[in-house]
C-alpha cells in the first residue's frame, strides 16, 4: 500500500495496478529511461515505489494526449 515519507506519498507496484497501469517491469524501465514515465524511487533491496504526484501528472498528460489524438475514422 502507499507510504507517507517526508510529505511525499509513494505508490507501490500494487498501487500502479489498482490505478490501471498494468505495464510490465521491462516496459516501465524503458519508458523511465526515455523520460516517458516517472522514475522509480528505490526503497531498499529490490523494493521500489513511485511518487504519487508524478503518477497523477503522468495520467493527466495521457488524458490530454487522448483528447488531442484521433485514432481511427468510424
Amino acid at each position: 500500500m502507499t507510504d507517507e515519507i517526508l510529505g511525499k506519498t509513494l505508490a507501490t507496484r500494487d498501487d500502479l495496478k489498482r490505478m490501471g497501469i498494468t505495464l510490465s517491469n521491462t516496459t516501465l524501465l524503458r519508458l523511465e529511461a526515455r523520460g516517458r514515465f516517472p522514475r522509480r524511487v528505490r526503497i531498499g533491496g529490490t523494493t521500489v515505489a513511485w511518487l504519487m504526484s508524478e503518477l497523477s501528472d503522468w495520467l493527466t498528460e495521457r488524458d490530454q494526449e487522448r483528447a488531442r489524438t484521433h485514432y481511427a475514422d468510424y
